[in-house]
C-alpha cells in the first residue's frame, strides 16, 4: 500500500490548507474591494499577493479531492469489499497526498517580493584587463540569449566598452535572473596570448529589480541633474548637443550616468529608470539583512578569488560553486543555457528557507 500520512502530519497540513483557503479568499475579496482598487501602492501589493498564492491554492484544492478519494476508498473497503480498482485508488490517493504534503510546504516557503519584477543587469569588467572587457562581453550575449530562451524581452540601456546595463521584461524576469548576480570567472587562452598561457580574468554582474513608481518615492528637490555632451572611444565628442545626463541622488550620493541616446530626454529616462532600481535595492538591503547581498555583495570587489561560477574552455566545463553543479558544453551554456543552473539554485534557495522557517505546526 501507498505512504501513509501520520494523523499528526495530516492534522497539520489540513490546518496549513485551511490557512491557504482562507488568505486566497480574503485575497479575492481585496481585488474587488473599491477601496483597494483606489489606492495604486496597495492594489499592486495585493496583486501580487493574490498571484503568489495561486499555486499553493491549487495544490490545497487538489490536496482536498485527494483526501476524499483516499477516505471514500477507505470506507467502501471497510464495507467488505475488495475491490482491485478501490484498493489502486486508495494507493494512488495516498501516494499522492505524501508528494503533495512536500509541494504545499514548498510553495508555502515565503516568496522573494522581488521575484515577479522585471530587472535591470549590470555588466563590468573586473580583474584581468582587456580580457575582462571581452568576458564581460560575453556574458551579455549569454544573459541577452538566456532572456529570449525564456520568453524574456530584453532592452539595451548602455552598451559598450566592457560595460553593459539592460532591461529583462516580463512577469517572474528577477525569479530567474537573481541567481546570476555576483562575480563570474573565466579561465582560457586569449586571442593575444602568443605563448598558449591560460589567463584568469572576471566580469562582476548585478542583478537589480526594476523599481515601480508606486515602490521608490524620490523628491525632485534630492537630484542634481548635470548635462555635458556625450563622448566617444578616447574621449571625441559624439554629439554637438548637451544630450549626455548625470544625475546625482544628493542624499545617497549614487550617481548615474547616461549618454547612449541622442536625446537628452530619452537618457534623463533612462538614468531614472537605472536610479530608481538602485534606490529600491538599497531599500531591501536596509529592511532585510538577510538580503543586503543585493548589488555590492553581489559584484564584491570583482578580484579573482571571489566567484559564483567558473568558465573553464580547456576542460569545456562551467561550475557553479553555489550548488556544486557542475556542466559541460561550455559554448551551449554561453549561448544561453543556464536552465540546469537556475533550477539546482531555486532548488537550493527553497531547501534553505525551509530550514531556516519554523516547523509547520512547531
Amino acid at each position: 500500500m501507498g505512504a501513509e500520512i501520520g494523523p499528526t502530519l495530516l492534522g497539520v497540513i489540513e490546518k496549513l490548507v485551511e490557512q491557504i483557503e482562507g488568505r486566497f479568499a480574503e485575497l479575492s475579496e481585496q481585488m474587488s474591494d473599491p477601496g483597494v482598487i483606489s489606492d495604486q501602492r496597495r492594489y499592486a501589493d495585493v496583486g501580487r499577493a493574490y498571484r503568489g498564492l495561486e499555486h499553493a491554492h491549487a495544490l490545497a484544492q487538489e490536496w482536498r479531492r485527494s483526501t476524499d478519494d483516499a477516505a471514500g476508498a477507505r470506507e467502501l473497503l471497510a464495507e467488505g469489499g475488495d475491490d482491485p480498482e478501490l484498493r489502486e485508488m486508495l494507493r494512488a490517493s495516498e501516494e499522492r497526498l505524501a508528494e503533495l504534503e512536500e509541494e504545499i510546504r514548498l510553495a508555502m516557503v515565503e516568496p522573494d517580493p522581488n521575484d515577479e519584477k522585471d530587472v535591470i543587469v549590470e555588466i563590468r569588467p573586473g580583474a584581468g584587463g582587456e580580457e575582462a572587457g571581452l568576458f564581460a562581453a560575453d556574458l551579455y550575449r549569454m544573459l541577452d540569449r538566456y532572456a529570449d530562451r525564456r520568453g524574456f524581452k530584453t532592452e539595451p540601456i548602455e552598451v559598450g566598452e566592457g560595460h553593459f546595463t539592460f532591461a529583462v521584461k516580463g512577469r517572474g524576469a528577477y525569479s530567474v535572473f537573481k541567481y546570476e548576480g555576483g562575480t563570474h570567472r573565466v579561465q582560457r587562452v586569449p586571442e593575444t596570448e602568443s605563448q598558449g598561457r591560460i589567463h584568469t580574468s572576471t566580469a562582476t554582474v548585478a542583478v537589480l529589480p526594476e523599481a515601480e513608481d508606486v515602490d521608490v518615492q524620490i523628491d525632485p528637490n534630492d537630484l542634481q541633474v548635470d548635462v555635458y555632451r556625450s563622448s566617444g572611444p578616447g574621449g571625441q565628442s559624439v554629439n554637438t548637443t548637451d544630450s549626455a545626463v548625470r544625475i546625482t541622488h544628493k542624499p545617497t550620493g549614487l550617481v548615474v550616468s547616461m549618454q547612449d541616446e541622442k536625446s537628452q530626454l530619452q537618457n534623463r529616462d533612462k538614468a531614472m529608470r537605472v536610479l530608481r532600481a538602485r534606490l529600491l535595492e538599497r531599500e531591501i538591503a536596509a529592511q532585510q539583512a538577510e538580503l543586503a547581498a543585493a548589488r555590492l555583495a553581489q559584484v564584491g570587489s570583482g578580484q579573482r578569488a571571489e566567484k559564483i561560477r567558473t568558465y573553464n574552455f580547456p576542460q569545456d566545463r562551467v561550475t557553479d560553486h553555489r550548488v556544486g553543479l557542475t556542466k559541460g558544453n561550455l559554448p551551449g551554456v554561453l549561448g544561453g543555457e543556464l536552465d540546469d543552473f537556475t533550477a539546482a539554485l531555486e532548488s537550493e534557495e527553497k531547501r534553505r528557507m525551509l530550514e531556516a522557517a519554523e516547523p509547520v505546526g512547531g
